[in-house]
């Protein structure tokens, strides 16, 4: 019970904030990829664009990711139990790992970046998208990670 009241919405909330920085850094990495070779691309159009970016990578991107925070902080919560210390840091850094693993597999399986956002240095705003879930998560959860561990 305590999962369904205390880690899910914890859990939800931080990978809605994840989901909506790596659409946004996806959405203007390419805008501004558009503006180097001269695109002339207004502020309306911008954000036109992040909120369709944002509703068609939803069911994809956005389930991907669930799934790998999903693992990424079970795991990271698995070991805080066992060290039970540095919960902010294990977080931070399984949201890291899952995004890294993530990107890095979709592009070894297809051989393709799908997520146009994630090339060259967009690939680190991803990374950074998912150290503030999990930074996110730590926060949101930490009362009851720290009175009983993440389970």
């Amino acid at each position: 019970m305590r999962f369904l009241t205390r880690l899910l919405p914890s859990f939800l909330t931080s990978w809605l904030l994840t989901f909506t920085l790596a659409s946004l850094f996806h959405s203007q990495y390419v805008v501004n990829q558009l503006v180097n070779v001269g695109v002339v691309i207004g502020f309306s159009d911008r954000v036109n664009l992040t909120l369709e970016d944002w509703l068609g990578l939803l069911p994809t991107y956005g389930a991907i990711i669930a799934v790998a925070l999903a693992i990424a902080f079970s795991v990271a919560g698995l070991i805080y139990r066992k060290y039970n210390k540095y919960a902010i840091q294990l977080f931070v850094l399984s949201g890291i790992t899952a995004f890294a693993v993530v990107l890095i597999a979709i592009e070894s399986i297809m051989n393709i970046t799908i997520i146009a956002g994630a090339r060259g240095w967009g690939f680190y705003l991803q990374l950074v998208a998912g150290a503030i879930g999990g930074y996110a998560f730590a926060m949101l959860a930490h009362t009851d990670i720290s009175k009983n561990g993440a389970k």
